[in-house]
Parts: C-alpha cells; sequence; structure tokens
C-alpha cells in the first residue's frame, strides 16, 4: 500500500523533503501523488501499478519510457508538458517503478466547469498541441520504441501495426478470452487487408491517450498541460486520430486547431475500423484482468468479432 510515510521515504532517497501529500484522484493505472516540499515547491509522484495488475503487452514497465518521450516533446514543441525530475526503476524502496515530476496548474478538461466556449477552446488548443506533435516529433523506426521495450523496432508501419495486432491477439488468448481458432481469425482479418496500411508514412510520435482526464486546463479553457505519455507510440497519426474518436475529442473544434482533413478514402476507412479495433480489445484483456469484470470482458470479444465479420474483403 502507497502511504505518505512511503512517498516520503523515496522523496528522501533522491534529495527532496516531501512535507505534505495529496492524493489525485483523476488516472485509472498508476497511483498519483501531489506532494509539496519543504521549499514550497509542488510535485507530483506517480507510482505505477504492481507487477501483478494484468498488463497489455505494452504496458508493462511502460513508465521507464516517460523521461526520453518528455524530453522529446520539450525540445521539438511548445506543448506543456511537465520536467521529470526522477526516474526510479530500481525498486530498492519500493517494488514498482516512480517517476516523480514538476507540478502542472489546471483542472482536467473532465471535471473542469467551462462554457461551450472555454470547451471549444480547449479542444481547439488541444489540436494545435497535437499537430505540433505529429509535425515536429519522427522517428526512423516504427512502433513502440520507448525503453521498456514490448515489441522490437520495425521499418515499415504495416509491420509495426501487424506485430502490435499480434501481440494484443496473444495477451487476450493468454487471459482466456480468444480460443485458438478466434486468435487465427483475428490475425487472418488483418493480414487479408495488410496491403492498406503498406503505405509511405512518417513515424510520429503518437500519445495515445488523449482524453479529458489528460488533458489539463484553466478556467477560459486555455490548455495548461499534457499529460499520461507512458503509453507513447511512434507510428501512423491515423491511429491516433481513432483514439480521439473514441473518446469524444474529435470535434470540429479540435480539428480547426489540427489544421488538416482527415483521409476519407475507403481503404482509410478500414484502417479506421482496425484501429478502432485495436482500442476495443484492449479492453478484453483489461476487463479480464484488471477489473474482474468477465461479463464486460465478453461483451467486448462478441463486438470485435462481429466486426471484423462485416469488415469488406
Amino acid at each position: 500500500m502507497i502511504t505518505p510515510s512511503l512517498i516520503q521515504a523515496l522523496y528522501s532517497a533522491h534529495g527532496r523533503d516531501a512535507v505534505s501529500f495529496e492524493r489525485i484522484p483523476t488516472g485509472k493505472f498508476n497511483e498519483s501523488w501531489l506532494v509539496s516540499l519543504s521549499t514550497g515547491i509542488r510535485t507530483v509522484i506517480r507510482i505505477a501499478p504492481p507487477d501483478d495488475a494484468g498488463f497489455l503487452f505494452y504496458e508493462r514497465r511502460m513508465m521507464i519510457q516517460e523521461p526520453a518521450v518528455h524530453d522529446v516533446v520539450h525540445r521539438n514543441t511548445s506543448i506543456p508538458v511537465a520536467d521529470i525530475l526522477v526516474c526510479d526503476h530500481a525498486r530498492s524502496l519500493v517494488n514498482r517503478d516512480f517517476i516523480i515530476m514538476s507540478f502542472l496548474p489546471g483542472t482536467p478538461l473532465s471535471d473542469a466547469l467551462l462554457s461551450p466556449a472555454a470547451v471549444s477552446r480547449a479542444l481547439h488548443e488541444t489540436g494545435s498541441h497535437l499537430a505540433s506533435l505529429h509535425r515536429n516529433c519522427r522517428a526512423g523506426a516504427y512502433g513502440y520504441l520507448g525503453e521498456h521495450r514490448p515489441m522490437p523496432p520495425c521499418g515499415s508501419w504495416a509491420d509495426a501495426f501487424r506485430t502490435m495486432w499480434s501481440l494484443l491477439v496473444e495477451d487476450i488468448r493468454s487471459c482466456g478470452f480468444f480460443d485458438a481458432s478466434e486468435a487465427r481469425t483475428a490475425v487472418s482479418a488483418l493480414d487479408a487487408r495488410l496491403r492498406l496500411f503498406d503505405r509511405d508514412v512518417p513515424s510520429s510520435l503518437l500519445h495515445m491517450d488523449i482524453w479529458g482526464q489528460n488533458i489539463l486546463v484553466d478556467p477560459q479553457g486555455h490548455v495548461t498541460g499534457i499529460v499520461d505519455w507512458d503509453r507513447a507510440l511512434w507510428g501512423d497519426v491515423e491511429i491516433e486520430f481513432a483514439v480521439l474518436d473514441y473518446c469524444g475529442v474529435s470535434t470540429d473544434s479540435f480539428w480547426k486547431g489540427y489544421g488538416a482533413e482527415r483521409d476519407l478514402s475507403d481503404a482509410a476507412r478500414v484502417r479506421g475500423v482496425f484501429y478502432y479495433l485495436y482500442e476495443l480489445q484492449k479492453y478484453i484483456v483489461i476487463r479480464a484482468l484488471r477489473t474482474r469484470s468477465p461479463a464486460q470482458a465478453l461483451a467486448c470479444k462478441h463486438r470485435a468479432l462481429a466486426l471484423m465479420s462485416r469488415l469488406p474483403a
């Protein structure tokens, strides 16, 4: 159990004198606390879940990639992201990874009581920030490239997405919600259409978890922070768009801020279904292992298999 006395010990181990502690209620995966130092400086500590919490393939020890991701964002954009002060994965004091970072002001958009105009402003600015991220932060390989190494770097987006898809299907099979035949069906559904993903797209840095809790805003709707970068991925921006759709961020205001139109071709629509399925299928694992909700996991599975059966050839 994470307690203020443990947090105080973690700070002391890194030469910082923590004097006040407040649990941050947002966040569904890591445990976060607002911690004030004796100097009056406010910081945030995020502590990863225990190793038996139930993970997707790319979630295992994903926190250790955050310093490098934050550095790339700081160097190449004006997106408001926290400074990483400590990243400790030695596990000498607690059997979890943790990071200490600077405090960003603001309220999560999901919790803020804003006027419609202020909400529109927040989504417009979020679109502008993501456009800057996608345009200015790029790599020479594709996939989850962080230090946690959940997959090998790939030379094309098609190879990366097929690897990601196959690893996710294996996660579902391992937790007992796909049998061997259903796993083959899922892999074959992508293989039959993999040509649609084999195209020349830059490898852009993608946040992959933009939703109301990860967008901090002031009372006027100005974005004061984008947080929780531990699921970051390098690849085709279209998969980020699917997350935005899924989380309700993909609004007219967002797209005006983003400043580019989406590909609405038939091929893009099919890719979009697979990207949606990538999001949907992860909840089979999450409901099975983390929330212990087998009925919900089964509902996600049936929805996913039904969508696959209706895909155009």
